[in-house]
């Protein structure tokens, strides 16, 4: 599924299933709390602190899905063409970082 076709499936979705867009606070509120579902799962499964019997069974991959069904939401509401976005960052990225990464010492070994 692209980008493209991952918007206009939210889109069918929240449309039909989903009534209608929270609106777009109510929305950045949520892609809050669904990132920290998914930041307690990093800390405890891939950080430092102690996982919790209650997390074992979290699904990091569900968690991330949720995070992107937000923002595709968000994007959604605010006219963003996330492909579109994606390549100018990419493109961005490429120029800004051509070198940066390879010259710094703090990545070397």
């Amino acid at each position: 599924m692209t980008l493209e076709e991952a918007q206009k499936t939210v889109d069918e979705w929240i449309t039909t299933v989903g009534v209608r867009y929270f609106n777009e606070l109510t929305n950045t509120a949520i892609l809050m709390e669904e990132v920290g579902e998914m930041a307690r799962i990093m800390a405890r499964r891939y950080g430092e602190q102690s996982e919790k019997e209650s997390d074992k069974g979290k699904d990091l991959g569900d968690e991330m899905a949720d995070v992107l069904w937000v923002l595709i939401c968000l994007a959604n509401q605010t006219g963003i063409n996330l492909t579109e976005a994606f390549e100018r960052n990419l493109e961005k990225k490429n120029i800004r970082d051509a070198t940066r990464h390879l010259n710094n010492p703090k990545l070397q070994g």
